[in-house]
C-alpha cells in the first residue's frame, strides 16, 4: 500500500462531505454493525461468540468498523462526484489497509469494502441525480455501469477468494457486481422484505434472510473452509431450517444454535452470505433515509 494512496483516502475522507455522503456513509457502517449484532448466526462472529473463527471476535469487528467510517463517506462522495472506477478502487485499497492496521492483520471486512463500497457510491450518485432515494434494485443495477472496469481490474491471486474461484471455476463478488448483484435482487431483498412485512424484529428478519442466502449461494468462504462437501452441508442445514418454518418456528433460536455447533465442528463460516446480508440491509435502509 503506497503512502500516496493512503494520503489520497485520508484526504478524501477528511474533506467536507455533502450531507448525503455523510448520511449514506453512516448507513453503510450501520449495516455492518447490524450484521455483527444479529444473533445467532451459524459459524459467524456475533457479540456472544466467535463462531468458527479463532483469530477474531466482536471487538475485532468493532475496531474495523471504526477504521472504515471515513471510507464509506469518501466512497459516497466519489459517487456524487461521478468519480471514475479507478478512484473507487484506490479508496478501497486504502480502506483495506486501514482495516488491517486496526485488526492487526485480520481480514474482517474485505468483501464488504468491495461490495458495500460500490453500492454506497451508486446510491449516492443516483440520489444526487434524481433528487430522491433510489430503490434498492436501481442501486444494484447502477453498479453495472462499472462492469467493464470490474472485469479488467487486477486480481490478487494469493487471496483465499481468488484461489477458490480458480480451483472451482466459480464466480465471486466481482461477477456479482458486474451483473448488478442478482443475488441481492433475487434472494436477499425479497427475503428481507417478506420477513419485515410479517412484523418480525430486525434480528429475526436478518436471520431469515441470512439462512435464505446460505441455502442458495455458492459461498466462497464455505468452499474455502469446507470444500464442496462443506458447502453442500451448509446449504442443506439452511434449507432444512427454512423448510421447517424458519423464524416462524417457536424454537428457531435453539435450532440455529444447534446448526451453529455443527458449523463450528466443521470450521464452516458463511462470510460471503454475511456480506450480502449487510448489503441488503444497507439497500433497505437507504430507501427510507
Amino acid at each position: 500500500m503506497s503512502a500516496q494512496l493512503q494520503q489520497h483516502w485520508v484526504a478524501s475522507a477528511l474533506a467536507p462531505p455533502r450531507h448525503a455522503a455523510y448520511q449514506l456513509g453512516r448507513l453503510a457502517v450501520g449495516a455492518l454493525h447490524a450484521e455483527l449484532a444479529c444473533a445467532p448466526k451459524p459459524g459467524l462472529v456475533t457479540p456472544f461468540d466467535s463462531g468458527s473463527h479463532t483469530d477474531m471476535d466482536a471487538a475485532t469487528f468493532v475496531r474495523s468498523l471504526f477504521a472504515l467510517r471515513g471510507y464509506f463517506v469518501a466512497t459516497a462522495q466519489a459517487g456524487i462526484d461521478h468519480a471514475p472506477f479507478e478512484r473507487l478502487r484506490e479508496l478501497g485499497i486504502a480502506a483495506e489497509s486501514a482495516m488491517l492496521r486496526a485488526t492487526c492483520g485480520v481480514n474482517t471486512h474485505r468483501g464488504a469494502i468491495f461490495s458495500l463500497g460500490l453500492l454506497t457510491a451508486q446510491a449516492a450518485r443516483l440520489r444526487s441525480e434524481q433528487g430522491r432515494c433510489p430503490t434498492a434494485e436501481q442501486v444494484c443495477d447502477g453498479v453495472r455501469a462499472w462492469r467493464d472496469a470490474l472485469r479488467t481490474a487486477p486480481l490478487n491471486p494469493h487471496s483465499h477468494g481468488q484461489r477458490v474461484r480458480a480451483q472451482y471455476r466459480i464466480g465471486g463478488v466481482r461477477e456479482q457486481a458486474a451483473a448488478g448483484y442478482p443475488l441481492l435482487r433475487e434472494i436477499a431483498l425479497p427475503a428481507l422484505r417478506t420477513a419485515l412485512a410479517g412484523g418480525v424484529t430486525r434480528e429475526a428478519a436478518l436471520v431469515q434472510t441470512l439462512m435464505q442466502l446460505i441455502a442458495q449461494v455458492d459461498d466462497l468462504n464455505l468452499l474455502h473452509r469446507g470444500g464442496p462437501e462443506g458447502l453442500t452441508f451448509a446449504k442443506a442445514q439452511a434449507a432444512t431450517f427454512l423448510a421447517d418454518g424458519g423464524i416462524a418456528q417457536s424454537q428457531w433460536r435453539a435450532r440455529l444454535h444447534a446448526i451453529g455447533q455443527r458449523f463450528v465442528a466443521r470450521r464452516l463460516s458463511p462470510g460471503g452470505s454475511a456480506d450480502l446480508l449487510a448489503c441488503a440491509w444497507f439497500l433497505h435502509r437507504q430507501e427510507l433515509a
